[in-house]
């Protein structure tokens, strides 16, 4: 039982498939995923090849059918309630099945857009008032939903951006905890950047390493709200996030507060890492991912593009107040490079919380333990920005 992980795997010895699943298992807390449904799609995996990806987007697509059909039921005979809790869960499966999926096909895309859609009907049916957006950008838009705070101390209330990492988009964002951030008078603009969502599936914004340019776009864009107080934006982001979020606080003095959900301190070594071990490693999403949303042809060209995805020189820069989370176990990105952000941060405001194995949320991004880690960063949120 020693070599036992310390975290649940529903399919053993398959690290991405078992990653997916334990993040959806950890939104159901926030209604992104059922348990029964969950598991009706796992039986169907059972005994699949590790490699089988298209299995699995048959799988959660087949789920995310068979979800919306039942909200689209539930919404025809006026029980908009229910309805909004179905078209919820069916994006997630929508979207989860379809992140393994390359290269994007039609397939593909219209699973992604079925996910999408599922989430307006959501927006629309719940009692959240949700707003679609769009964040003007470089002659275009970046896609977005504004959450308004509940529980609000005043007419403006603090707000803090909230991007994805490689491989996550917005409406997966929400059920990361938004719900439970709103309740402390707190609103999240929680937005596709680019090299995601949305963002480069369908409008062609690949990734870039000067993030900040999204960043700054975001807090124009709330200037203009009568709802939002400009003195108190603060962003986070997850995953890959963990380098643009410290990015964005570094280069845009306006952010008042940012956590790095998960660390990331040299991202092209990182993939170099990935790369020679030719994806023998603990990864999120297949290898060939980061061609897609980097625009390149081959891993050369991902590496070369990847050079300045470099936070040492850029934090040092920072000066808002700084939340740095990882897990004490998390096999994508070593804990050392946690230790590294948080020491060449130029905040005299800083913390670094590592989670434990015995604790909980050891794992990537606290995968293994959601509902704490959100506490944990949405209170430091609600510390810093009502100070």
């Amino acid at each position: 039982m020693s070599d036992a992980p310390r975290y649940f795997m529903y399919f053993p010895g398959n690290y991405r498939w078992s990653a997916a699943f334990i993040n959806m298992l950890g939104r159901t807390p926030y209604g992104g995923t059922d348990i029964s449904e969950l598991h009706k799609a796992g039986r169907r995996l059972q005994g699949k090849a590790a490699s089988d990806d298209e299995a699995w987007f048959e799988a959660f697509r087949d789920l995310g059918d068979e979800v919306r059909a039942r909200g689209q039921s539930f919404e025809t005979t006026g029980h908009k309630v229910s309805a909004a809790a179905f078209y919820l869960r069916a994006c997630q499966y929508y979207q989860m099945g379809e992140r393994f999926r390359a290269p994007k096909d039609e397939a593909a895309l219209d699973a992604y857009r079925a996910g999408v859609d599922c989430f307006h009907r959501f927006a629309e049916l719940g009692d959240l008032g949700i707003e679609i957006v769009e964040v003007p950008f470089e002659g275009g838009s970046l896609p977005g939903y504004f959450v308004p705070a509940q529980n609000a101390r005043g007419p403006r209330t603090p707000c803090v951006v909230f991007f994805d990492g490689l491989d996550v988009t917005k409406e997966i964002q929400f059920v990361c905890g938004v719900p439970d951030l709103i309740k402390r008078g707190i609103s999240v603009l929680v937005m596709d950047g680019p090299g995601t969502g949305e963002a480069i599936r369908f409008r062609g914004y690949h990734l870039r390493h000067d993030y900040e340019a999204a960043g700054s776009a975001c807090i124009d864009y709330l200037e203009t709200r009568a709802d939002v107080d400009p003195k108190r934006i603060g962003v986070v982001a997850i995953s890959l996030g963990g380098y643009y979020a410290p990015r964005c606080a570094s280069m845009e003095p306006r952010f008042a507060a940012c956590v790095a959900w998960g660390a990331i301190w040299d991202y092209h070594a990182v993939w170099k890492r990935r790369i020679e071990a030719h994806f023998n490693a603990s990864m999120s999403v297949p290898g060939h991912h980061i061609m897609w949303i980097l625009g390149v042809d081959s891993l050369d060209e991902a590496l070369r593009s990847l050079e300045p995805y470099r936070l040492d020189g850029v934090v040092q820069q920072m000066r808002c107040p700084f939340l740095v989370t990882h897990g004490e176990d998390d096999e994508q990105v070593p804990l050392a490079d946690a230790v590294a952000l948080y020491e060449a941060c130029g905040s005299s405001d800083k913390t670094l919380r590592v989670f434990t194995g015995e604790e909980g949320g050891a794992q990537h991004c606290q995968r293994d333990y959601l509902a704490f880690g959100a506490a944990t960063m949405w209170s430091w949120f609600e510390d810093k920005l009502f100070a």
